[in-house]
C-alpha cells in the first residue's frame, strides 16, 4: 500500500486517506501535551477519525495514548494544537467501569442521561434499550458488587450508549477481564459499531484486539508520543472469532508488532 505523510517504520502497511469527503467526527491537529510537572506526554500529534471508522492506538506505556482521549473529551487541555469534536454526543468508556456502587444497573445506565437533563421517562426507555443491547437484560436491579467484571464493563458501555454518541472513546476498557470475556466484549463492541456507525477511538496494549476491532491502527512512539506507523485493517465486518487464526491476520499483527518494537526504541 502507498505511504501517507506520516513517518513510517520499516515494513509498515500504511492507510490511504478516506474516500469520504465529510468532515471528520474527531480531529487532532498538532496536539502536544506537557504536564505541570514537566512530563512531555505528546508531541505534534495529528490524525482524524471519521464516522464509520474505528481507529485503535497502540504504543508503549506512558506514550500519551490515554492523554489523547482525555484531551478529546475535554478532561485535559492540550498544551499546543487543536482538537475538533462535538462533545455533546460523546461516549467515554474508562479502564475501570466507574459504576456507582449504591445504584443498580438501571440507575447507573441512566446516569449520563440524567446529568444531561433527559426527562425521566425518556432516559428510562433509552437505558432499557441500551441494557438489552449489551446483553444485561434481566440484571437491571443488580448492584455492581453482584456483577462479574465483564458485566460491569457492559453496564459502562450501556451508560454511554444512552447518549447516542457520534464519537466513542474507549480507554483500554477490557484489560482487566479474562481472555474469553475480552473476546466476547470485542464481539459486542463490533456489533454496536456496526449498528450505530459512530467514530470509534480505542486504546489498547493488545495487538490482537486492535486488529480484530479496527478499520485502522495507529502506532505511537515512546514518550513524548508521536505517530510512527499508520495501518489499514482490510477485513470486512462482521468479523468471525476465527479471523484471529487467519494467516492475513497473523501477518498484519506481525507488522504492527515490528512497528511497536521500534516504537520502544
Amino acid at each position: 500500500m502507498e505511504p501517507t505523510t506520516t513517518t513510517p517504520t520499516r515494513n509498515t502497511r500504511l492507510i490511504a486517506m478516506s474516500d469520504s469527503v465529510s468532515a471528520p467526527a474527531l480531529s487532532f491537529s498538532g496536539v502536544s501535551m506537557v504536564f505541570p510537572d514537566g512530563t512531555h506526554a505528546l508531541s505534534e500529534t495529528s490524525f482524524d477519525v471519521r464516522a464509520g471508522e474505528f481507529v485503535t492506538v497502540v504504543g508503549p506505556s506512558g506514550c500519551g495514548k490515554s492523554t489523547l482521549l482525555r484531551i478529546a473529551s475535554g478532561l485535559n487541555k492540550a498544551t499546543t494544537g487543536t482538537v475538533s469534536v462535538d462533545r455533546s454526543h460523546l461516549g467515554y468508556v474508562f479502564q475501570d467501569p466507574t459504576l456507582l456502587q449504591w445504584r443498580n444497573v438501571q440507575r447507573n445506565v441512566e446516569l449520563m442521561a440524567e446529568l444531561e437533563g433527559v426527562p425521566k421517562d425518556e432516559r428510562r426507555v433509552r437505558a432499557t434499550e441500551a441494557i438489552e443491547l449489551v446483553g444485561l437484560k434481566g440484571f437491571e436491579n443488580k448492584y455492581p458488587k453482584q456483577l462479574s467484571g465483564g458485566m460491569r464493563m457492559r453496564a459502562s458501555l450501556a451508560r454511554s450508549l444512552v447518549l447516542d454518541p457520534k464519537v466513542f472513546l474507549f480507554d483500554e476498557p477490557f484489560g482487566a477481564v479474562d481472555e474469553i470475556t475480552r473476546e466476547r466484549l470485542n464481539d459486542e463492541v463490533i456489533s454496536l459499531f456496526q449498528r450505530n456507525g459512530f467514530a470509534g477511538l480505542f486504546i489498547t496494549h493488545s495487538i490482537s484486539e486492535a486488529v480484530f476491532l479496527s478499520t485502522r491502527i495507529i502506532v505511537m512512539s515512546a514518550r513524548p508520543g508521536r505517530i510512527v506507523g499508520d495501518f489499514t485493517v482490510p477485513f470486512s465486518y462482521p468479523r468471525s472469532p476465527d479471523l484471529r487464526f487467519d494467516a492475513a491476520f497473523a501477518e498484519l499483527s506481525g507488522e504492527i508488532s515490528h512497528a511497536l518494537r521500534g516504537a520502544h526504541s
